[in-house]
């Protein structure tokens, strides 16, 4: 069985970059009944227009219904569900046993998979899913690999395993922390992220604390990377990738990095130790928080939580093209991050080697000549050695970050 590589999408921009870059699937919400309401999200058009692209290239889309549902959200649920359907969606995601129920019986040529919002961390708990007739179990990220193994030797019921992204501070989708902070339930969408903030610690109107991220829950990302050679070998169906709320150049790398360890696999039945060396490099380049193999080797508190350390946003990434001059092989790209003349950067390309150049000249709309880029979304023209498109992304070289 092909292992599924499937990827987050949290606008039709991402979601064309994630097929482009190698996803077997893709997975979004729309603008309701999901999780991650402050994504983007798809409206009903944007739905059908994404299923279309998708299936253009012959991979699958799956929309997350996946909020828990109080009564007023049934309002309009049925309507939609037939909607999915009939625009071609290949399988929701939900997280209640009432959405699927009557997912099951208005629209049942869609398939229907169990969040990761159920914590199904054992046998016991999918033998119930198959019974309520699930079609794939997103298991909890709380899995261990051991546990991981024993549970794919007792079951048939098809399963997703995440591999790489966010971890939550308490089993997955149950922390109240930000309800209670926030009153943002994680629950229905709106997770503020509340074991990510800095905070100080008073006694008596006294600040005992001064290091910002002493009381920090947060937790490092999950980069399974070191484990995926054996987490194939169990023929689980699909690898996620969590990141809904992530940029393109994320989505870019951290597929095109798992889609070549794969393929390595799949192509010889192992992953070399240079392999290896090279999709950890194309994962790192779009990785922005410190990472760690999540609950794989088991559980070591030491290693995934994040103590006295901020989260900053990777700069690796520095220009989106935005288009490109045959002739003059200049290419117009937008400034994301600061970057100089001088500096080596790469082109990043789908199914392709990273191809670096020295920056020796850039100009602005006006034709003046830029010595540093530090404009956010600036547009520069800038000569570039290969030929690049819209998925085209630009970044420095690692020796310099």
């Amino acid at each position: 069985m092909k292992t599924e590589l499937l990827a987050p999408a949290g606008d039709m921009a991402r979601l064309k970059t994630a097929i482009i870059y190698g996803a077997d699937a893709v997975y979004f919400g729309g603008k309701q009944f999901s999780l991650r309401s402050r994504a983007s999200n798809f409206t009903l058009e944007d739905i059908r227009e994404a299923v279309e692209f998708a299936h253009g290239y012959g991979r699958r889309v799956y929309v997350t219904v996946n909020i828990i549902p109080h009564n007023d959200d049934f309002n309009g649920l049925e309507e939609y569900l037939k909607k999915l359907e009939e625009f071609g969606v290949d399988a929701i995601i939900c997280a209640s046993q009432a959405i699927l129920t009557l997912c099951k019986r208005v629209a049942p040529e869609m398939e229907v998979h169990i969040s990761t919002q159920q914590t199904t961390i054992n046998t016991r708990a999918l033998s119930y899913w198959k019974d309520k007739n699930a079609d794939r179990v997103v298991l909890g990220r709380e899995v261990n690999l051991k546990q991981l193994e024993e549970i794919m030797g007792k079951t048939d019921v098809p399963i997703e395993v995440f591999i790489h992204g966010g971890m939550c501070a308490n089993y997955s989708g149950r922390c109240t922390i930000s309800n209670l902070l926030t009153n943002r339930d994680a629950n229905r969408g709106g997770c503020a992220h509340s074991c990510r903030w800095d905070y100080h610690l008073w006694h008596d109107e006294e600040l005992l604390d001064r290091d910002d991220y002493l009381l920090s829950l947060g937790s490092r990302d999950m980069c399974a990377a070191e484990y995926l050679e054996d987490i194939l070998k169990l023929d689980v169906a699909s690898l996620k990738i969590e990141g809904r709320m992530k940029t393109a150049f994320y989505i870019a790398s951290i597929v095109r990095g798992y889609r070549y360890l794969i393929d390595c696999y799949q192509k010889q039945g192992y992953i070399s130790d240079r392999q290896k060396e090279k999709g950890w490099e194309m994962l790192m380049l779009g990785t922005n928080r410190e990472v760690f193999a999540g609950f794989y080797p088991g559980f070591d508190i030491s290693k995934g939580q994040l103590y006295n350390f901020p989260t900053t946003a990777s700069q690796n990434f520095v220009a989106n093209v935005v288009s490109y001059d045959r002739d003059s092989s200049e290419a117009v790209i937008e400034v994301r991050n600061h970057f100089e003349k001088g500096d080596t950067l790469a082109v990043m390309n789908p199914y392709q080697e990273d191809v670096t150049f020295i920056v020796d000249k850039m100009t602005d709309t006006d034709g003046e000549e830029v010595a540093v880029a530090n404009r956010p979304l600036q547009l520069l023209r800038i000569k570039v050695p290969v030929e690049v498109n819209e998925y085209t992304f630009v970044h420095l070289v690692k020796e310099q970050l």
